[in-house]
Protein backbone atom coordinates (compact mmCIF):
# COMPACT_ATOMS: atom_id res chain seq x y z
CA UNK A 1 0.00 0.00 0.00
CA UNK A 2 1.12 3.62 -0.42
CA UNK A 3 3.14 5.21 2.41
CA UNK A 4 1.05 7.12 5.18
CA UNK A 5 3.24 10.06 4.86
CA UNK A 6 1.85 13.18 7.23
CA UNK A 7 2.51 15.76 4.94
CA UNK A 8 -0.06 14.11 2.07
CA UNK A 9 -2.83 14.32 4.41
CA UNK A 10 -1.42 18.13 6.20
CA UNK A 11 -1.66 19.91 2.49
CA UNK A 12 -4.74 20.58 1.68
CA UNK A 13 -4.51 22.87 -0.48
CA UNK A 14 -3.68 20.56 -3.36
CA UNK A 15 -6.30 19.05 -6.06
CA UNK A 16 -7.73 15.97 -5.22
CA UNK A 17 -7.55 13.33 -8.06
CA UNK A 18 -8.47 9.53 -8.17
CA UNK A 19 -5.49 7.01 -7.82
CA UNK A 20 -4.64 5.28 -10.35
CA UNK A 21 -4.62 1.34 -9.63
CA UNK A 22 -2.04 -1.23 -10.34
CA UNK A 23 -2.88 -4.96 -9.67
CA UNK A 24 0.73 -6.71 -9.52
CA UNK A 25 0.15 -10.90 -9.91
CA UNK A 26 2.77 -12.54 -8.45
CA UNK A 27 4.12 -15.78 -9.93
CA UNK A 28 5.32 -18.46 -8.41
CA UNK A 29 8.73 -17.99 -8.09
CA UNK A 30 8.63 -14.64 -9.53
CA UNK A 31 11.71 -11.86 -9.65
CA UNK A 32 11.91 -10.53 -6.39
CA UNK A 33 14.04 -7.65 -8.36
CA UNK A 34 11.43 -6.91 -10.88
CA UNK A 35 8.74 -6.39 -8.37
CA UNK A 36 10.58 -4.14 -6.82
CA UNK A 37 11.70 -1.81 -8.97
CA UNK A 38 7.85 -1.23 -10.54
CA UNK A 39 6.67 -0.96 -7.17
CA UNK A 40 8.89 1.78 -5.79
CA UNK A 41 8.74 3.98 -8.39
CA UNK A 42 4.87 4.42 -7.07
CA UNK A 43 5.40 4.89 -3.57
CA UNK A 44 8.24 7.25 -4.37
CA UNK A 45 5.53 9.33 -6.79
CA UNK A 46 3.12 9.33 -4.17
CA UNK A 47 6.00 10.71 -1.66
CA UNK A 48 7.29 13.42 -3.80
CA UNK A 49 4.20 14.70 -5.15
CA UNK A 50 2.06 14.81 -1.12
CA UNK A 51 -0.56 12.65 -3.21
CA UNK A 52 -1.86 9.72 -3.44
CA UNK A 53 -1.39 9.83 -7.22
CA UNK A 54 -1.16 5.38 -7.26
CA UNK A 55 -2.25 3.10 -5.43
CA UNK A 56 -1.98 -1.09 -5.95
CA UNK A 57 -2.51 -4.09 -4.62
CA UNK A 58 -0.44 -7.45 -4.48
CA UNK A 59 -2.49 -10.48 -5.58
CA UNK A 60 -1.81 -14.36 -6.80
CA UNK A 61 -3.78 -16.95 -7.41
CA UNK A 62 -3.11 -18.45 -3.75
CA UNK A 63 -4.56 -15.25 -2.36
CA UNK A 64 -2.28 -15.66 0.87
CA UNK A 65 1.78 -16.33 -0.39
CA UNK A 66 3.69 -15.84 -3.04
CA UNK A 67 7.33 -16.87 -2.83
CA UNK A 68 9.78 -15.67 -5.95
CA UNK A 69 12.84 -16.85 -7.16
CA UNK A 70 15.41 -16.45 -4.01
CA UNK A 71 13.29 -18.17 -1.82
CA UNK A 72 11.59 -14.97 -0.38
CA UNK A 73 8.32 -15.27 1.07
CA UNK A 74 5.44 -11.98 -0.52
CA UNK A 75 2.28 -11.40 1.69
CA UNK A 76 -0.34 -11.03 -0.72
CA UNK A 77 -3.54 -8.65 -0.12
CA UNK A 78 -5.94 -11.14 -2.45
CA UNK A 79 -6.15 -13.57 -4.89
CA UNK A 80 -7.78 -13.06 -8.61
CA UNK A 81 -10.36 -10.07 -7.98
CA UNK A 82 -12.51 -8.46 -10.43
CA UNK A 83 -10.94 -5.01 -11.84
CA UNK A 84 -12.11 -1.81 -13.11
CA UNK A 85 -11.37 -0.01 -16.28
CA UNK A 86 -8.87 2.21 -15.72
CA UNK A 87 -6.81 -0.43 -13.69
CA UNK A 88 -3.28 -1.99 -15.03
CA UNK A 89 -2.63 -5.62 -14.10
CA UNK A 90 1.25 -6.13 -14.27
CA UNK A 91 1.77 -9.75 -14.07
CA UNK A 92 5.20 -10.66 -12.30
CA UNK A 93 6.95 -13.90 -14.12
CA UNK A 94 10.53 -15.36 -13.01
CA UNK A 95 11.61 -19.16 -13.66
CA UNK A 96 9.53 -21.33 -15.03
CA UNK A 97 6.75 -19.06 -16.03
CA UNK A 98 5.09 -21.67 -18.50
CA UNK A 99 4.46 -23.85 -15.45
CA UNK A 100 3.29 -20.88 -13.63
CA UNK A 101 0.85 -19.86 -16.00
CA UNK A 102 -2.42 -21.96 -14.66
CA UNK A 103 -5.85 -22.55 -15.86
CA UNK A 104 -6.92 -20.45 -13.17
CA UNK A 105 -4.40 -17.62 -14.44
CA UNK A 106 -5.04 -17.35 -18.42
CA UNK A 107 -8.92 -17.27 -17.86
CA UNK A 108 -8.24 -14.23 -15.10
CA UNK A 109 -6.63 -13.12 -17.27
CA UNK A 110 -8.49 -13.05 -20.30
CA UNK A 111 -11.58 -12.34 -18.68
CA UNK A 112 -9.60 -9.17 -17.28
CA UNK A 113 -8.80 -7.89 -20.93
CA UNK A 114 -12.66 -8.92 -22.23
CA UNK A 115 -13.08 -6.03 -19.43
CA UNK A 116 -11.05 -3.59 -21.29
CA UNK A 117 -8.13 -3.52 -18.43
CA UNK A 118 -4.17 -2.67 -19.31
CA UNK A 119 -2.68 -5.42 -19.12
CA UNK A 120 1.46 -5.87 -18.63
CA UNK A 121 3.70 -7.93 -17.85
CA UNK A 122 7.58 -7.68 -16.07
CA UNK A 123 10.66 -9.84 -16.67
CA UNK A 124 9.13 -13.46 -18.00
CA UNK A 125 5.42 -12.70 -17.42
CA UNK A 126 5.60 -12.21 -20.86
CA UNK A 127 5.14 -15.74 -21.42
CA UNK A 128 1.89 -15.96 -19.24
CA UNK A 129 0.59 -13.02 -21.41
CA UNK A 130 1.89 -14.86 -24.95
CA UNK A 131 -0.13 -18.33 -23.35
CA UNK A 132 -3.41 -16.39 -22.85
CA UNK A 133 -3.47 -15.33 -26.20
CA UNK A 134 -2.76 -11.62 -25.35
CA UNK A 135 0.07 -10.88 -27.21
CA UNK A 136 -1.19 -12.10 -30.65
CA UNK A 137 -0.59 -9.61 -33.18
CA UNK A 138 1.39 -7.14 -30.98
CA UNK A 139 4.77 -6.34 -29.93
CA UNK A 140 6.36 -7.41 -27.10
CA UNK A 141 9.62 -7.77 -25.04
CA UNK A 142 11.11 -10.43 -22.50
CA UNK A 143 14.44 -10.84 -21.28
CA UNK A 144 17.14 -11.71 -23.30
CA UNK A 145 17.72 -15.32 -21.40
CA UNK A 146 14.37 -16.05 -22.75
CA UNK A 147 13.91 -14.69 -26.38
CA UNK A 148 15.09 -17.36 -28.40
CA UNK A 149 12.43 -20.01 -26.91
CA UNK A 150 10.11 -16.98 -26.87
CA UNK A 151 10.35 -16.53 -30.14
CA UNK A 152 10.21 -20.40 -31.50
CA UNK A 153 6.93 -20.86 -29.30
CA UNK A 154 4.81 -17.58 -30.40
CA UNK A 155 5.72 -16.64 -33.57
CA UNK A 156 2.00 -14.29 -33.64
CA UNK A 157 4.44 -11.95 -31.28
CA UNK A 158 6.42 -9.50 -32.85
CA UNK A 159 9.57 -9.57 -30.51
CA UNK A 160 11.39 -6.68 -30.05
CA UNK A 161 14.93 -6.85 -28.06
CA UNK A 162 14.90 -3.54 -26.06
CA UNK A 163 14.35 -2.83 -22.00
CA UNK A 164 10.55 -2.09 -22.66
CA UNK A 165 7.64 -2.31 -24.85
CA UNK A 166 4.35 -0.33 -25.30
CA UNK A 167 1.76 -1.11 -27.52
CA UNK A 168 -1.92 0.25 -26.62
CA UNK A 169 -2.67 -1.14 -23.66
CA UNK A 170 -0.16 -3.96 -23.69
CA UNK A 171 2.95 -3.18 -22.18
CA UNK A 172 6.20 -5.62 -20.99
CA UNK A 173 9.41 -5.17 -19.70
CA UNK A 174 12.38 -7.02 -19.97
CA UNK A 175 12.93 -7.86 -16.24
CA UNK A 176 15.76 -6.48 -13.79
CA UNK A 177 15.92 -2.80 -13.74
CA UNK A 178 14.20 -2.57 -16.94
CA UNK A 179 10.83 -2.00 -14.69
CA UNK A 180 12.54 1.19 -13.37
CA UNK A 181 12.25 2.55 -16.81
CA UNK A 182 8.85 1.45 -17.48
CA UNK A 183 7.10 2.90 -14.55
CA UNK A 184 9.26 6.63 -15.28
CA UNK A 185 8.01 6.22 -18.21
CA UNK A 186 4.20 5.89 -16.99
CA UNK A 187 4.41 8.66 -14.59
CA UNK A 188 5.81 10.81 -16.96
CA UNK A 189 3.00 10.43 -19.12
CA UNK A 190 0.59 10.70 -15.98
CA UNK A 191 2.09 13.74 -14.33
CA UNK A 192 5.08 15.23 -16.49
CA UNK A 193 8.75 14.77 -17.00
CA UNK A 194 9.71 16.97 -13.64
CA UNK A 195 7.93 14.38 -11.17
CA UNK A 196 9.65 11.34 -12.88
CA UNK A 197 12.70 13.08 -13.21
CA UNK A 198 12.88 13.41 -9.09
CA UNK A 199 11.49 9.71 -8.57
CA UNK A 200 14.46 8.75 -10.91
CA UNK A 201 16.93 11.01 -8.28
CA UNK A 202 15.43 9.43 -5.65
CA UNK A 203 16.51 6.34 -6.69
CA UNK A 204 19.75 6.93 -8.06
CA UNK A 205 18.95 5.89 -11.39
CA UNK A 206 21.00 8.19 -13.03
CA UNK A 207 20.11 7.22 -16.98
CA UNK A 208 16.87 7.02 -17.85
CA UNK A 209 16.30 4.04 -20.83
CA UNK A 210 13.65 4.90 -23.47
CA UNK A 211 11.84 2.18 -25.38
CA UNK A 212 14.66 2.05 -27.99
CA UNK A 213 17.35 1.27 -25.35
CA UNK A 214 18.80 -2.93 -25.83
CA UNK A 215 18.89 -4.78 -22.88
CA UNK A 216 22.22 -6.38 -22.89
CA UNK A 217 25.59 -4.71 -22.64
CA UNK A 218 27.66 -3.74 -25.42
CA UNK A 219 29.36 -6.50 -27.45
CA UNK A 220 33.22 -5.00 -26.04
CA UNK A 221 32.00 -4.94 -22.69
CA UNK A 222 30.58 -8.45 -21.99
CA UNK A 223 34.14 -9.91 -23.86
CA UNK A 224 36.13 -7.10 -21.72
CA UNK A 225 37.33 -5.81 -25.22
CA UNK A 226 37.68 -2.83 -26.88
CA UNK A 227 38.96 -4.31 -30.42
CA UNK A 228 36.50 -3.07 -33.23
CA UNK A 229 37.12 -6.46 -35.66
CA UNK A 230 36.97 -8.90 -32.57
CA UNK A 231 33.35 -7.25 -31.95
CA UNK A 232 32.69 -7.69 -35.20
CA UNK A 233 33.31 -11.49 -35.81
CA UNK A 234 31.09 -12.09 -32.52
CA UNK A 235 28.16 -10.00 -33.46
CA UNK A 236 28.32 -12.38 -36.84
CA UNK A 237 28.41 -14.94 -34.45
CA UNK A 238 25.79 -14.19 -32.30
CA UNK A 239 23.31 -13.30 -35.20
CA UNK A 240 24.42 -16.70 -37.03
CA UNK A 241 23.38 -19.86 -34.98
CA UNK A 242 21.28 -21.48 -36.80
CA UNK A 243 23.94 -21.07 -40.07
CA UNK A 244 27.39 -21.24 -38.79
CA UNK A 245 30.01 -19.66 -40.45
CA UNK A 246 33.17 -21.01 -40.82
CA UNK A 247 36.23 -19.24 -39.01
CA UNK A 248 37.89 -19.08 -41.70
CA UNK A 249 34.62 -16.80 -43.70
CA UNK A 250 34.53 -14.99 -40.71
CA UNK A 251 38.64 -14.04 -40.88
CA UNK A 252 37.86 -13.21 -44.42
CA UNK A 253 35.00 -11.07 -43.79
CA UNK A 254 36.86 -9.11 -41.04
CA UNK A 255 39.96 -8.21 -43.58
CA UNK A 256 42.15 -11.12 -41.19
CA UNK A 257 43.36 -13.85 -41.70
CA UNK A 258 42.63 -17.16 -39.86
CA UNK A 259 45.74 -17.01 -38.17
CA UNK A 260 45.07 -13.50 -36.55
CA UNK A 261 41.78 -13.89 -36.05
CA UNK A 262 43.25 -17.26 -33.51
CA UNK A 263 45.57 -15.28 -32.04
CA UNK A 264 42.81 -11.92 -31.30
CA UNK A 265 40.50 -14.64 -29.74
CA UNK A 266 43.32 -16.15 -27.66
CA UNK A 267 44.30 -13.06 -26.55
CA UNK A 268 41.48 -11.39 -25.52
CA UNK A 269 38.71 -13.81 -24.82
CA UNK A 270 40.86 -16.82 -23.65
CA UNK A 271 39.61 -19.72 -26.23
CA UNK A 272 39.16 -20.47 -30.13
CA UNK A 273 37.04 -18.77 -32.27
CA UNK A 274 35.60 -22.10 -33.00
CA UNK A 275 35.47 -23.01 -28.88
CA UNK A 276 33.60 -19.95 -28.50
CA UNK A 277 30.81 -20.29 -31.13
CA UNK A 278 30.29 -23.54 -30.41
CA UNK A 279 29.79 -22.10 -26.64
CA UNK A 280 26.85 -19.64 -28.02
CA UNK A 281 25.64 -22.38 -29.73
CA UNK A 282 25.22 -24.90 -26.48
CA UNK A 283 23.89 -21.55 -24.89
CA UNK A 284 20.92 -20.96 -27.42
CA UNK A 285 20.45 -24.90 -27.09
CA UNK A 286 19.92 -25.09 -23.44
CA UNK A 287 17.60 -22.28 -23.55
CA UNK A 288 15.14 -23.68 -25.88
CA UNK A 289 15.85 -27.38 -24.12
CA UNK A 290 14.23 -25.92 -21.01
CA UNK A 291 11.95 -22.99 -22.36
CA UNK A 292 10.14 -24.73 -25.06
CA UNK A 293 8.31 -27.88 -26.21
CA UNK A 294 10.70 -28.44 -29.19
CA UNK A 295 11.90 -31.94 -29.85
CA UNK A 296 15.75 -32.68 -29.29
CA UNK A 297 16.24 -32.86 -33.23
CA UNK A 298 14.70 -29.81 -33.76
CA UNK A 299 16.69 -27.76 -31.03
CA UNK A 300 19.87 -29.09 -32.59
CA UNK A 301 19.32 -27.67 -35.81
CA UNK A 302 17.99 -24.13 -34.17
CA UNK A 303 21.05 -24.32 -33.07
CA UNK A 304 23.32 -25.44 -36.15
CA UNK A 305 24.25 -29.04 -35.29
CA UNK A 306 23.16 -31.36 -38.39
CA UNK A 307 22.45 -34.58 -36.17
CA UNK A 308 21.10 -35.16 -32.91
CA UNK A 309 23.77 -37.10 -31.89
CA UNK A 310 26.61 -34.78 -32.89
CA UNK A 311 24.57 -32.30 -30.34
CA UNK A 312 24.26 -34.42 -27.31
CA UNK A 313 27.85 -35.21 -27.59
CA UNK A 314 28.87 -31.49 -27.68
CA UNK A 315 25.98 -30.63 -24.61
CA UNK A 316 27.31 -33.42 -22.92
CA UNK A 317 31.23 -32.10 -22.89
CA UNK A 318 30.08 -28.84 -22.37
CA UNK A 319 26.87 -29.14 -19.52
CA UNK A 320 27.73 -32.27 -18.06
CA UNK A 321 24.47 -33.86 -19.19
CA UNK A 322 22.54 -35.10 -22.61
CA UNK A 323 19.79 -32.94 -23.84
CA UNK A 324 17.99 -35.78 -23.25
CA UNK A 325 18.30 -36.30 -19.72
CA UNK A 326 18.62 -32.30 -18.79
CA UNK A 327 15.09 -32.17 -20.07
CA UNK A 328 14.02 -34.85 -17.99
CA UNK A 329 15.22 -33.96 -14.79
CA UNK A 330 14.25 -30.10 -15.36
CA UNK A 331 17.70 -28.88 -13.98
CA UNK A 332 19.25 -25.95 -15.13
CA UNK A 333 23.33 -26.94 -15.83
CA UNK A 334 25.16 -25.09 -13.38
Amino acid sequence: MPDTNPAISSRTSLPVMRSQRYYFLLLERFTLISFAAAIEPLRLANRLSCQHLYEWRVIGEQADFASCSNGTRIALDGGLIETQRGDTILVCGGLDASRAATRPVLAWLRREARRGTRIGALCTGAWVLAQAGLLDGRRATIHWENQDGFAEEYPDVTLIRTVFVEDDNRITAAGGTAAIDLMLRQIARDHGNELANRVADQMIHTSIRSEDDHQRLSITTRIGARHPRLAQVVARMEANIEDPISPARLAQDANMSPRQLERLFARYVGRSPKRYYMELRLERARNLLMQTQMSVMEIALASGFASASHFSKCYRATYGSTPYRQRGTGETPS
